[in-house]
């Protein structure tokens, strides 16, 4: 079932407000809170995320994997919504207020499985590296894993989507699968793990 949510209704004119000097900033629903509160950290990671994720987006692009580009956008505009209900404490929620919901984590599954056909299995972990694109999206990963540890300590003290935990996880995995997926598909050998190249194997 799709789901149609609210577009956003905002006036940006000026940005900086002063607001925020005292070391507070605000909720969706007015409520000011200290900027090192869990739920701002939750969300500030999130924004992250989709930082990082804009990034590799472009990167993609510039290595003509456009349905990849395609796919990172279309996470961008997810992660928004998850920052969204993030940034609402749940007796503030809309019912048309944009959020995360189980079609986002079976989508990115989707994608995984049907990336994970043309792979290899492996046989050791892989570093980072090969392409700039894996690098980035090594990034991306472990950014949603940090997000995702945020929230589950979030989630031991205020309400929290099981649906925005969930999809996070899947995230990260999938950002993992993405970056195999764009070393194979630029024709670039993965990067594996040799605990013997430390500089004390050398001794």
């Amino acid at each position: 079932m799709s789901e149609t949510f609210n577009e956003p209704r905002l006036a940006l004119n000026r940005i900086y407000t002063k607001r925020g000097d005292t070391g507070e900033t605000s909720l969706a629903g007015g409520q000011r809170v200290a900027k090192d509160n869990l739920r701002i950290e939750a969300y500030g990671t999130v924004d992250e995320l989709n930082s990082v994720t804009g990034l590799a987006r472009l990167t993609a692009t510039d290595a003509g994997l456009h349905d990849l580009a395609a796919i990172l956008l279309r996470i961008q505009h997810e992660l928004f919504n998850l920052g969204s209900i993030l940034a609402t404490l749940p007796e503030d929620v809309h019912p048309a207020q944009p959020r995360i919901t189980p079609v986002e984590s079976l989508q990115l599954e989707t994608e995984m499985d049907a990336m994970n056909e043309v792979l290899e299995p492996l046989r050791s972990f892989v570093l980072p590296g090969g392409t700039r694109l894996c690098a980035e999206l090594h990034v991306c990963r472990t950014v949603a894993r940090r997000a995702e540890r945020i929230l589950v300590a979030l989630a031991r003290h205020e309400e929290v989507p099981a649906d925005a935990i969930r999809y996070l996880n899947r995230l990260s995995d999938a950002f993992f699968v993405f970056s195999r997926w764009a070393n194979h598909a630029s024709g670039i050998p993965e990067l594996l793990w040799q605990p013997n190249k430390a500089a004390s194997a050398a001794e």
